[in-house]
Formats: C-alpha cells, structure tokens, sequence
C-alpha cells in the first residue's frame, strides 16, 4: 500500500526516499537471516553464525530506522508524535486513528482468545490420546 500511495502523492511508486530505503535494507537484512539459517546443515553451526548475524544485523537496525532517515532531507512527512510527545493530528484524522486503534485492539483480543482455546482443545485431546 506505501508505494501505491506514493505512487499518488509522488508520481512514482519509488523515489529513493532515506525512509524507504532504510526499511528496504532491513527487509533485505531479514531475508539474508533466513537464507543464511537455510543454507546451514550443522545446526550447531547454523546457530552459532545465525546468532552472529542477529546480533550485528540488530545492532545496525536502530541507524536504518532512526538515524538514516533523519540525516538526509526526505519526501515522508515529520512524525505525527514530535520529541515533547506533543500529537500533531487533527480531530477527524485523531478520530480514525483511535477507532482504528480500538478496532484492532478488540480483534487481537479476539484472535488470542481463539488461540488460547485452541491451546485448551489440543491439550484435552493429547490428554485423551494418552
């Protein structure tokens, strides 16, 4: 949906932009971890440089998502939650967010609900099976 809405705003549907690269880094930051866990056969050895790798890959997230995008001017606009903690949002954008926010909060809800009742089935049904 970010590029289609960029796409709109920006005529383009990627621009380069020092927020989407970044993310764009850390999604191929990910998929490297799971290439390099696959490639592996020693599962000592996959966990030993798999670990090395979480480890260095996460110690460089915090200047692809932090750093990066505020060193270089960029198209996105400021965050909607400034340094103070002041919320720059007006009342019809604030309005959706929260419904938003409540909306997907009850569906969570629900979902782990559903999941825990699955845990409470499967655990009556290995107890019957034994």
């Amino acid at each position: 949906t970010g590029a289609l809405w960029a796409k709109f705003n920006w005529g383009s549907f990627w621009n380069w932009d020092p927020r989407e690269t970044s993310i764009f880094v850390l999604l191929l930051m990910y998929g490297a971890y799971f290439a390099l866990r696959s490639a592996i056969d020693v599962e000592e050895k996959r966990a030993l440089l798999s670990g090395a790798y979480a480890i260095i890959a996460g110690a460089t997230a915090p200047f692809f998502i932090f750093i990066m995008p505020r060193i270089v001017g960029s198209l996105h606009p400021e965050p909607i939650v400034n340094a103070e903690g002041k919320v720059h949002m007006n009342a019809s954008m604030l309005v959706v967010f929260l419904c938003s926010l409540a909306g997907f909060s009850a569906l969570y809800v629900w979902m782990m609900a559903i999941r825990i009742r699955a845990g409470r089935l499967e655990r009556l049904r290995e107890d019957e099976i034994d």
